[in-house]
């Protein structure tokens, strides 16, 4: 089967991605919107007309991205407070939610924290915050994406996920070194995993869920990588701007290549090719592991997850 393209790629801005859709009435919520390709993000759809709601950590930085966003666009845009590691914040959030939901972005995360940090439930922090998070989020905000009729739910993923599949045998570091890129790697996994089986769940609730990289962009993500490292990194000829960064989402989004389509994994505004987990890779490979994608993986992460969230609430 061939590989699902669009007519945008690597250079396309968010803003030429939502051009042309009119999103009137539609709702969304982008985690993680203060910043970076988040709050692009969430501008490109604003501008489209959707009523968008940014879920944050912060809610002084949200309220400025917010009115940033309705200085260029002219759109109101909601600010709710939303901390991934705060799981009664989480239910909380869902649990007030009213009405349907269409699209659910799933963009706020960590990168490559140095050292071992755990939850209080004991959960090692990038993959406690960048999947488990989401995934209660996700879980809670269920019937008001099935309410939605045609809802999509869009995983920001990495191809930091090279670095590392889903450790079943110690998600938590709890027998093995801690190492920030394999966990981090463990976690953008864990969210391509996560739009696998959400597809698999709940495609007859007309939800669909997709995970993507969105490519190198220099961000607050990156707060964690030493001065030196983040210099290399600014010079990189294949660097993109977070409006460039965003445009992928989008794509997952809205085009209508990926309508009713769940459980792929795009960059560059395509789908990505898979690739064996024994490649060798570089920090620029594009593709996506087996590993990332893998059905049993899938369904036994979720399983996973549920319990570790019903154990701790």
């Amino acid at each position: 089967m061939s590989l699902i393209t669009t007519p945008f790629g690597s250079s396309t801005t968010a803003d030429e991605v939502a051009a042309g859709h009119d999103l009137t009435g539609k709702r969304a919520v982008v985690t993680g919107a203060a910043s970076g390709i988040g709050v692009e993000t969430a501008r490109a759809l604003a501008r489209a007309g959707a009523e968008v709601t940014i879920g944050v950590r912060d809610l002084a930085a949200g309220r400025a991205a917010a009115d940033d966003i309705g200085a260029t666009t002219g759109a109101e845009v909601r600010v709710a407070e939303l901390d991934l590691l705060d799981l009664n914040g989480v239910r909380r959030f869902a649990a007030e939610w009213r009405g349907p939901l269409h699209l659910l972005i799933n963009n706020a995360g960590v990168m490559a924290v140095p050292e071992l940090r755990r939850t209080p439930e004991g959960w090692e922090q990038q993959f406690a915050t960048n999947h488990l998070g989401h995934f209660e989020l996700a879980t809670g905000l269920h019937a008001a994406l099935a309410e939605a009729g045609g809802a999509r739910i869009v995983a920001v993923s990495s191809s930091g996920h090279h670095a590392s599949p889903v450790v079943f045998d110690d998600l938590h570091y709890e027998r093995r070194p801690y190492d920030p890129w394999s966990a981090y790697g463990q976690s953008k996994s864990a969210n391509a995993l996560f739009a696998v089986e959400a597809t698999r769940r709940w495609s007859g609730d007309g939800i669909h869920a997709n995970s993507l990289m969105p490519g190198g962009i220099m961000t607050a993500l990156q707060r964690h990588i030493p001065a030196e490292t983040r210099a290399e990194w600014s010079r990189a000829p294949m660097l993109k701007t977070p409006q460039q960064g965003a445009a992928t989402s989008l794509v997952a989004a809205l085009a209508p290549e990926f309508a009713e389509i769940g459980g792929k994994y795009l960059e560059d505004c395509a789908e990505s090719p898979v690739i064996a987990d024994d490649a060798e890779t570089t920090p620029v490979s594009g593709g996506v592991r087996r590993w990332a994608l893998d059905p049993e993986a899938a369904e036994r992460l979720w399983e996973v997850s549920r319990r570790l969230l019903d154990d701790a609430a």
